[in-house]
């Protein structure tokens, strides 16, 4: 599908300025908070809380918004996107509210540490420490935890897909589902999507050279050293994972490896679903104000989390890509 022309109108509007990847760090951060005006209104959730979880390097901001006062919902734990380096509680509130109102379900809306300041593995560190919280905590706050999900966009869904491993691999929690929306989860960036799409679709080569040299506090050349829980395609073992559902977008340079690890998942028996959003751009979540089209995103996520939590039985696992 050919790129949807407000997204094409919204990506000349911000063609003049500076690329991204050459900003002042206070700027780029400044411009991400800013894509909070380009949302889709925000629900009106009747519980929103600003609550602080300990971590392991001290308190972890959470904002925490519950649909349905009274009733013992699903947990959503949400880490933003961001490129590790960028992106806060603030700028994921409209998404976190209309997610909790249209799941039904308590979302967890996770302000974890960032890069520079704080290379890997503080952001996942604080990520586990969250949902660990979570699942411990759930009945405090109107959170069912044998009903747990985590989701993240991007940056943030790399932290998802890890804190699902690595719970397996811990012991727990137990997690009833893992949502990756447009996950950033390998740093060779050398598949078609990355040759095509290197530039001109507001997530470029560039930029995620930079996010991930950020993150990882490395040098490219270095970027081999990696481990697998900074650079989830590289795990050696998908085995046993929670049922995931995984969005890319047709726009997107991430999108083939979105992709791949989809099928990676489906060839160690986990049930997954992987939808190609087409038209969309890797922000796509983000810009529903913008472009109506971007609300399939939040609807795609929205149907996956309510029939995730309304499983009973392990569904069977796919390997499909749906191109809407």
């Amino acid at each position: 599908m050919p790129l949807d022309p407000r997204i094409a109108a919204f990506l000349d509007a911000h063609a003049a300025g500076p690329a991204m990847q050459d900003m002042p760090l206070e700027d780029f951060r400044a411009a991400i908070e800013a894509i909070v005006e380009c949302c889709a209104p925000a629900a009106a959730v009747p519980v929103v809380k600003d609550l602080s979880v300990p971590g392991p390097a001290g308190p972890v901001p959470v904002r925490l918004y519950h649909p349905r006062p009274g009733t013992v919902l699903p947990i959503v734990v949400y880490f933003h996107g961001g490129g590790w380096m960028t992106g806060s509680i603030d700028h994921m509130d409209p998404v976190c509210r209309n997610l909790a109102e249209e799941t039904e379900a308590v979302v967890l809306n996770t302000g974890y540490r960032l890069a520079p300041e704080h290379p890997f593995p503080a952001a996942l560190d604080d990520a586990r420490a969250v949902t660990a919280w979570a699942a411990a905590n759930g009945a405090s706050f109107g959170g069912d935890a044998a009903r747990l999900a985590v989701a993240g966009d991007s940056a943030g869904a790399n932290l998802a897909t890890v804190v699902a491993a690595l719970a397996r691999d811990t012991g727990g929690p137990r997690i009833a589902h893992q949502l990756l929306i447009c996950p950033a989860l390998d740093t060779a960036m050398d598949t078609e999507s990355y040759r095509e799409l290197a530039d001109g679709y507001g997530c470029t080569h560039d930029l995620m050279r930079l996010c991930w040299r950020t993150y990882l506090g490395m040098p490219e050349e270095s970027f081999r050293d990696a481990p697998w829980q900074a650079v989830p395609m590289r795990a050696p073992d998908l085995t046993g994972l929670p049922p995931a559902t995984v969005l890319t977008m047709e726009y997107d340079p991430l999108r083939d490896e979105g992709e791949a690890y989809a099928r990676r998942l489906a060839a160690a028996g986990v049930p997954v679903d992987v939808t190609r959003c087409l038209g969309l751009i890797h922000c796509a979540l983000h810009i529903e104000g913008v472009a109506p089209r971007a609300g399939r995103v939040r609807e795609l996520a929205v149907g996956a989390l309510r029939s995730a939590f309304a499983l009973t039985a392990v569904p069977v696992s796919g390997t499909a890509v749906l191109q809407e």
